[in-house]
């Protein structure tokens, strides 16, 4: 019987680092990591999502769609969010290499 390693199957499966599947998918992770941050950080504060809501201007039923869907909310919102729940925000940004060569 062959094995595969974790890496050959998510290569295999959602596609190998750097095609837009791979980038979709790995995008949509990081948003619910965030989304379940912001959920867990909000128990722990003893908050319920209308009294987070009240903190930031907005519904409960915002809050509810942030923490089950992180990817579709502005920066500003999350920061909001995030200052509301008392958390220190590290924004790191990476770009990728791009050569401007004159054409």
């Amino acid at each position: 019987m062959k094995t595969y390693s974790l890496d050959e199957v998510q290569d295999d499966i959602i596609g190998k680092v750097g095609t837009p599947g791979r980038d979709k998918f790995e995008y949509e992770l990081q948003m619910d990591l965030v989304g379940q941050a912001i959920k867990q950080t909000r128990l722990e504060r003893h908050l319920t999502q209308e009294e987070l809501g009240k903190l930031i201007g907005v519904q409960k039923a915002q809050i509810s769609r942030l923490e089950n869907n992180a990817g579709n909310v502005t920066l500003d919102t999350l920061m909001r969010v995030f200052a509301a729940l008392k958390a220190q925000v590290k924004l790191h940004i990476e770009l990728a290499d791009i050569n401007f060569a004159e054409q």
